[in-house]
Parts: C-alpha cells; sequence; structure tokens
C-alpha cells in the first residue's frame, strides 16, 4: 500500500492531488492518541468497519495484538511513503521514457524500472518505519489499550515499570533495549540504501 500510495503522489497529478497527500501524512501531525481513537471510532466494535469485520468474518482488532499492529502501521505509514516518494522522484524519468519507447507497457515498466531504481528507498523506508513502529505509545495504547504478553509494546512496558515501586531498573533496561534497536535499525537502513545505491551505480 506504501509503495502504490507513494507511486500515485510521485508519477500522478490529478483533482484532489493535494487531499490525498495532506491524508496520507496526517498521522505525522495528528497527536498520536487522536489517531487512536479515530481507530477505534471505526475499528471499534460499534464502529463501521469494525462491525462488519465482526459481523462477517468474526474478526475484532481493538484490544488485540492485530490491533496494536494495526496502530503500529498506520502511524509509521506516512514515513514509509516519504521515504519511497523520495527515492521515486530521484529516479531519473528518462530511463522510463526510453522503456515505453522501446515498447515496454505501464506495468512492465514499473516492475522492471520504476521499482528497482526506487529499492533503496523502499528499503529503508521500511526498515526505518517498523524501528519506529517499535516505539509507538499513544495510537497503541488508545486502540489497543497495554495488555501483559498481548498488546504490551516496549514503550508500554517501559511506561509500566516507571508505575510501580523499585521499577526504575527494568524501565532502565528497557530503554537501553530500545536504544539499542533504534541504533541498529538507522545503521540498518543507512548501509542498504548505500549499498543498494551503489549496486545502481549512484
Amino acid at each position: 500500500m506504501a509503495i502504490l500510495t507513494a507511486w500515485i503522489l510521485a508519477r500522478h497529478r490529478f483533482p484532489g492531488h493535494a487531499a490525498l497527500n495532506a491524508f496520507v501524512h496526517l498521522p505525522l501531525v495528528l497527536p498520536p492518541v487522536v489517531t487512536g481513537w479515530l481507530l477505534l471510532v471505526l475499528f471499534g466494535i460499534r464502529g463501521p468497519i469494525g462491525a462488519l469485520l465482526h459481523g462477517w468474518f468474526d474478526i475484532r482488532l481493538v484490544f488485540t495484538t492485530a490491533g496494536a499492529s494495526l496502530a503500529c502501521g498506520v502511524m509509521v505509514f506516512p514515513i514509509m511513503v516519504r521515504a519511497i516518494r523520495l527515492s521515486l522522484e530521484a529516479a531519473d524519468p528518462g530511463l522510463d521514457m526510453a522503456a515505453r519507447t522501446l515498447g515496454a507497457g505501464r506495468w512492465d515498466r514499473l516492475v522492471n524500472v520504476t521499482l528497482p531504481l526506487a529499492a533503496p528507498g523502499i528499503l529503508a523506508g521500511t526498515i526505518v518505519a517498523y524501528v519506529t513502529s517499535l516505539g509507538e505509545f499513544g495510537a497503541v495504547v488508545t486502540f489497543a489499550a497495554s495488555i501483559p504478553g498481548e498488546t504490551q509494546t516496549l514503550p508500554l512496558a517501559i511506561y509500566a515499570a516507571l508505575q510501580i515501586p523499585g521499577g526504575e531498573e527494568k524501565a532502565a533496561t528497557l530503554s537501553a533495549i530500545s536504544v539499542a534497536l533504534a541504533v541498529l535499525g538507522l545503521a540498518a537502513s543507512e548501509y542498504a540504501s548505500r549499498r543498494l545505491n551503489a549496486l545502481l551505480g549512484r
């Protein structure tokens, strides 16, 4: 979905382009708790989407692990879209035009020219989005709560540890793990991006 959205925003101009761009980036500027509340309204048992999922497929997202994943995914979606879009916009459009003159269809050009050229941004965006999701707090606690062993994420566990006497040591340990994961994720993203750019001759 992030690749498709980034491709639409980068390569197409249409009425409503600005509105779509603003909607995609909305989770970046909204308080995370508001995003979690909107998810609760939409995907709750009585929400328009949640009621259909529960009634037709017996799927309940609110206060579940899948719900925590959905909240994280929504929060990091614009980060991934932005990274992929920038990579698509940096790709040489002349190569796409050359493939078109040689008879390649739109799908062929997308799969064999556009996406490979955007691969550094796709991979870097994916890694950064995943690492960012590990630190998500507001949307997760609002939509999925903090259920130990099910929906309690790393930041929620740190917060819970700080609420009990003597929990500072556990909070410090979990914080160190969080910092280590963040540093490793950023390093992996940088390495992967440089490696793919080198392979592409950039």
